[in-house]
C-alpha cells in the first residue's frame, strides 16, 4: 500500500509539472515528429474503438498491468478499466472523446516508450452534434512492447 501511495504521489507530481508546462508554453515542437505521429495514430485508434464501443479492439491498447488513476474514481487495474469502458459503451453509447486541438504533447521515455499529455473532452453526441462537453487533463504512459504500443499508466484529472 505504501509503495502504491508513493507511486501515485510521483505521478501526481509529474502531472503538476506537465500542467505547468502547458500553461507556460506558447507552442510545442515535438522532440520526435515520428514518435508524435505514432502516438497520435495509436490514440486515434484507441479512442475510435472506445467511441464506437469496440471493447475487444480497445483492450488491446492496454498492458495487462495497467494502472488507471482517476482523480474522482480512484485507481483501477486492467480488468476494472475494461469493465468501465464496457459499461460506458452499453449505457452511454452517445459519449464521445475528442482531443483539444494543439493540447497534446509527446515525449520519449528512454528504453520504455513515451509519455503523452493533453486535454480531452468528453461530449454527448446528439443528432450529429457534440454537446455538453467537459474538458479534462490526461497523461498516458505508452510502452513499446513486442506486441506494439500499449498504455501502461493513465492519469485522468481535473474533473
Amino acid at each position: 500500500m505504501k509503495n502504491k501511495l508513493i507511486h501515485l504521489l510521483s505521478i501526481v507530481f509529474c502531472c503538476s509539472l506537465f500542467t505547468t508546462a502547458f500553461s507556460q508554453s506558447k507552442s510545442y515542437t515535438p522532440v520526435s515528429k515520428e514518435l508524435y505521429d505514432t502516438i497520435m495514430k495509436k490514440d486515434s485508434l484507441l479512442f475510435g474503438a472506445a467511441n464506437s464501443g469496440n471493447i475487444d479492439q480497445l483492450k488491446a491498447y492496454f498492458t495487462e498491468d495497467l494502472e488507471f488513476f482517476h482523480d474522482v474514481g480512484g485507481l483501477a487495474n486492467y480488468q476494472e478499466t475494461v469493465d468501465n469502458f464496457s459499461r460506458v459503451a452499453k449505457n452511454y453509447s452517445y459519449t464521445r472523446r475528442v482531443l483539444v486541438p494543439g493540447s497534446v504533447e509527446v515525449y520519449p521515455i528512454k528504453d520504455y516508450g513515451a509519455v503523452q499529455t493533453g486535454l480531452h473532452q468528453f461530449c454527448r453526441l446528439e443528432k450529429g452534434e457534440l454537446i455538453n462537453c467537459g474538458t479534462f487533463k490526461f497523461v498516458h504512459v505508452w510502452k513499446n512492447t513486442a506486441g506494439g504500443w500499449k498504455i501502461s499508466r493513465v492519469v485522468s484529472y481535473g474533473h
